[in-house]
C-alpha cells in the first residue's frame, strides 16, 4: 500500500488538477474578502468583525467550491488509468485493483484535509492583518479544529460521488457536476434542523462546530458521514467485482 500511495502522489505532481484546486481555494478566499469589505452590516463593515472572515470563508468554500473540486480530483485519479489506457499495463504487473483504488481514495482524503488547512492559513493570515489585537490562541485553535474537521468530513460526504465516477462511463466531470449540485443543496437543507443534521454536507458543519448542535444530533451527523464512507467502499468493491465477472 505504501508503494501505491507513493506512486499516486508522484502522479499528482504531473497533474494540473492540483493547481486548479489550489487556485480555486485562493479565489474563494479572495471573493469572500472582497464581499466582506464591500458589504455593510449594522453600519459596520463585515470585515470589522473578528472571526467573520474565518467563519464565512469555510462555509462558502464548502457550499460552493471545494467539495466539487475534491470530487473532481478523486474521480480523475480513479478514472485516469482507464482513460489513458494504462490499466492494461498495470494488470500485467499485476496490481491489486481494489488496493489501487483505495490508495487513490486515501490520497484524495489527505489532499482534502490539506486543501482545507491551506484555506485556513490563508484566511488566518488575513485575520491577523486586520484583527491582530483581537485574536487569541484559543480562537485560532478553535478555527483550526473547525477547518480540520471540515476537511475530514467533506471527504466522507463526497466520497460516494468519487467512487461512482467509473460507473458513469469513466466521466469524472459528471461526478464533479453532481457534487456541485449536492453541495449547493446544503444551502437549503440548512434551513431545517432535522435536514441539516442528516444531510451529509451540512452534517459536516455540525461535527466541526460551526452549528450549535446537541450531542444526539452530533452523533447522528457522524453516523451519516460514516454511512457515506461505507457506501463509497461498497461501490469500489462492486466495481472490481463487476470487472472481474
Amino acid at each position: 500500500m505504501r508503494i501505491l500511495l507513493w506512486a499516486e502522489f508522484q502522479k499528482l505532481k504531473r497533474s494540473n488538477i492540483v493547481f486548479i484546486t489550489m487556485l480555486a481555494t485562493v479565489l474563494i478566499a479572495v471573493i469572500v474578502y472582497i464581499g466582506g469589505i464591500t458589504t455593510l452590516s449594522n453600519e459596520q463593515l463585515s470585515m470589522d468583525l473578528t472571526g467573520w472572515y474565518l467563519t464565512t470563508t469555510q462555509v462558502w468554500a464548502t457550499l460552493f467550491v471545494l467539495p466539487a473540486m475534491i470530487a473532481l480530483l478523486g474521480s480523475y485519479m480513479i478514472c485516469r488509468e482507464e482513460q489513458e489506457d494504462t490499466m492494461k499495463s498495470l494488470r500485467l504487473i499485476p496490481v491489486d485493483e481494489t488496493k489501487l483504488t483505495f490508495a487513490k481514495l486515501i490520497v484524495t482524503f489527505i489532499f482534502c484535509v490539506l486543501i482545507y488547512l491551506l484555506l485556513f492559513f490563508i484566511t488566518l493570515f488575513i485575520e491577523v492583518c486586520v484583527h491582530v489585537s483581537h485574536l487569541s490562541w484559543a480562537l485560532i485553535g478553535s478555527f483550526f479544529k473547525m477547518y480540520l474537521l471540515d476537511g475530514i468530513g467533506v471527504f466522507f460526504a463526497v466520497s460516494p460521488f468519487i467512487a461512482i465516477a467509473p460507473y458513469l462511463k469513466k466521466s469524472y466531470w459528471v461526478s464533479m457536476v453532481l457534487t456541485e449540485i449536492y453541495s449547493f443543496a446544503g444551502l437549503f437543507m440548512s434551513m431545517s434542523q432535522t435536514l441539516k443534521t442528516l444531510y451529509p454536507i451540512t452534517a459536516v458543519f455540525g461535527i466541526s462546530g460551526y452549528y450549535d448542535t446537541t450531542t444526539q444530533n452530533w452523533i447522528c451527523s457522524l453516523i451519516i458521514l460514516w454511512i457515506c464512507g461505507c457506501i463509497s467502499g461498497m461501490l469500489v468493491k462492486g466495481l472490481h467485482h463487476e470487472e472481474i465477472g
